[in-house]
């Protein structure tokens, strides 16, 4: 699963497949009573003759409906005869997950496995110079010591018998590194720059439509702004891990991945065997998040047992989590908007910095730190690719809009993490939306009807319905209660509105209530309404709980999440530090999903984005304080006051 594409992706396809199935098995079971087709249907995983009636399950038809011919064109149901599609169900291994009883990749073993542990190059791009094992070995339970050069950084692999002999005996070795040129490295400098380095940069254009630059010079009112995000980890609480047996004439694997594909990739690349002879068993994730779309654990694994010709589990501690995974990148956003003289939004500016996803390079074999440059970019890399979301495909309608990006490359491996351009993009975008509506002296949700439109209309390939758009935003704020007073008990409370179109299927909006202490030092998210139109819901009780993880998640980055370099290491070390949502800070929640017969939309990380915005101009109507830098903590109100 990535870019929450699956049930959009094969809605179609799967429902010809069923289609399908469906006439051959009331075929089979036609010729079995010989009786016409037409006197039998298919319900509930069988077929029935309603005349006799008589029945088969599906499973005792399947071998002879598999011997049917498969229809080319199957005639499809009409939505309004569905019967599971759009019904509430819960996970059939729900169960077996709160009981303890569900496998994940973690808890897989087979005969003769062993374990294994990886000391990762401490820095950025670090080499190998030497190591010495002599001490590791001594330990009790250690079995092997040897170089391990695929995965995201080169590292030292400890084989015991067990993790705990693996994992104690890595601060036994004694490891010599060439540091290389990142050992300054600092995320707080690199951050501090990007504002500047839109200007200097490498500039793409984006999508360009009208006159913005003209616009904005006789617009009435101007405006401009600047937001930051930082670095980001994934932090899933499954840690990476991957059992691998490779033989010289076969391997199997066992790895928790979004990306079979990918895994299979990695296993050729490593074993040097053809796909035929590789079998790998996708195993239940404890968490994703665009972590698990690239397989590096599973190369490390492949590598490992190969070379001590046993089958092996690799299993990362929570600092090798934190610190030695690929990170969402860092971004600055300046935005600049100009007004007519009725408070209109005419003219849009939006200039950010973006940084590829480099783990596509390392995942096909490029060092990011060797001095083979990356392939140069094309002029429309970035409008051709959609890229950056929530920039290019900005829903408001908006007479002149200029959107650019400049490419910022960094040391730092980059890959997809929950929303992926999301986040950065949203959060500016429509943070700067509510600051245009003070700005103009107007309600901030009627100013973003008024700048939504309710027009059709395609950006790029992407489709766009803003009446959609326009009627999730009404929805969201009769169920908030927006524009009603809250009540006051000592602390500043305000409401924040932000919404978001996630590649033209999904239509959300949230709103955000939140209190603060009048010293500012304790920010408390009440209550956020989620309104979500995703289409038809094939499991509406699946998007609500994609819509309370989604939320979860973006509560965390709003609050919490920052990752720092220093001399070119992280610094953070596990949930400690780099801290994610706890159940004492988790808001009370209102989510609708909008009854519709429109195809999917997909859905899994559309609820994160709008989180920060939301809060952040919450905040704003609490305090009169504009934050436009996450984290959004008590240090950052008092600093932004």
């Amino acid at each position: 699963t990535s870019g929450s594409g699956s049930s959009r992706g094969t809605y179609e396809v799967l429902r010809k497949a069923g289609a399908a199935a469906k006439e051959m098995l009331v075929a089979a079971a036609a010729a079995r009573w010989s009786v016409a087709p037409a006197a039998c249907r298919a319900e509930s995983g069988a077929v029935i003759h309603d005349a006799s009636g008589r029945r088969l399950t599906y499973g005792q038809l399947t071998e002879a409906a598999a011997a049917q011919p498969v229809p080319e064109d199957p005639p499809l149901k009409d939505a309004a005869d569905f019967h599971l599609l759009g019904t509430p169900m819960r996970r059939v291994d729900g169960p077996d997950i709160v009981t303890g009883r569900v496998r994940y990749g973690i808890d897989v073993r087979v005969p003769g496995m062993c374990f294994a542990s990886v000391e990762r190059a401490p820095v950025l791009g670090a080499r190998l110079v030497r190591f010495d094992a002599d001490r590791a070995l001594q330990q009790p339970g250690v079995l092997h010591v040897l170089p391990v050069t695929n995965g995201i950084q080169h590292g030292i692999a400890v084989v015991a018998e067990h993790t705990w002999a693996a994992m104690r005996a890595r601060a036994a070795l004694d490891i010599e590194w060439d540091l290389g040129r990142e050992r300054t490295f600092d995320s707080d400098r690199f951050m501090a720059d990007l504002p500047s380095r839109i200007d200097t940069g490498d500039q793409y254009i984006v999508r360009h439509e009208g006159d913005a630059s003209g616009a904005l010079a006789s617009a009435a009112v101007r405006h401009e702004a600047t937001y930051l995000l930082p670095l980001q980890a994934h932090a899933p609480l499954e840690t990476m891990n991957c059992t691998a047996d490779v033989r010289p004439d076969r391997a199997e694997f066992w790895a928790p991945t979004q990306t079979q594909h990918r895994c299979m990739e990695q296993a050729v690349k490593v074993t040097g065997l053809p796909e035929e002879q590789i079998r790998i068993h996708a195993a239940l994730m404890g968490g994703g998040f665009g972590r698990r779309l690239f397989a590096d654990y599973l190369a490390e694994a492949a590598e490992i047992s190969k070379a001590i010709a046993r089958p092996v589990q690799v299993v990362w501690t929570r600092e090798d989590e934190i610190r030695h995974g690929y990170f969402q990148p860092s971004t600055a956003q300046r935005l600049e908007g100009g007004l007519d003289p009725s408070g209109r939004l005419v003219a849009l500016v939006h200039r950010g910095t973006a940084s590829d996803l480099t783990i596509y390079d390392i995942h096909g074999g490029r060092d990011l730190y060797g001095d083979t440059p990356a392939e140069p970019k094309a002029p429309d890399h970035y409008s051709s690719g959609i890229s950056p979301w929530g920039a290019f495909d900005n829903p408001y309608d908006i007479p002149h809009l200029q959107v650019d990006v400049t490419d910022v490359p960094s040391p730092v491996p980059y890959g997809p993490w929950r929303a992926v351009e999301y986040p950065s993009t949203v959060f500016a975008r429509e943070s700067f939306l509510d600051e245009l509506a003070h700005r103009s002296g107007q309600d901030p949700l009627a100013f973003r009807l008024q700048t939504i439109g309710e027009s059709e209309r395609m950006i790029g390939p992407i489709p766009l319905d803003r009446a959609r758009y326009a009627h999730v935003h009404r929805l969201a704020a009769e169920r908030s209660g927006w524009g009603q007073p809250l009540q006051p008990d000592g602390r500043q409370r305000g409401r924040g509105i932000a919404g978001n179109v996630y590649h033209g299927g999904s239509y959300i909006v949230q709103v955000a209530e939140v209190s603060v202490a009048d010293d500012l030092s304790d920010l408390r998210i009440e209550r956020i309404t989620c309104v979500v139109d995703c289409g038809i819901a094939l499991n509406p009780l699946g998007i609500t709980g994609q819509t309370e993880s989604g939320i979860v998640w973006g509560l965390s980055y709003t609050l919490h999440g920052k990752i720092d370099f220093k001399e070119g290491r992280v610094v953070q070390r596990g949930y400690r530090d780099y801290r994610v949502l706890a159940m004492d800070e988790m808001p009370a929640l209102d989510i609708h999903v909008v009854p519709s017969r429109e195809r999917p939309g997909g859905f899994g990380e559309h609820a994160v984005p709008m989180v920060a915005p939301a809060v952040a101009n919450a905040v704003f109507a609490a305090t009169g304080i504009r934050v436009r830098r996450l984290p959004i903590t008590g240090a950052a109100l008092a600093a932004a006051s």
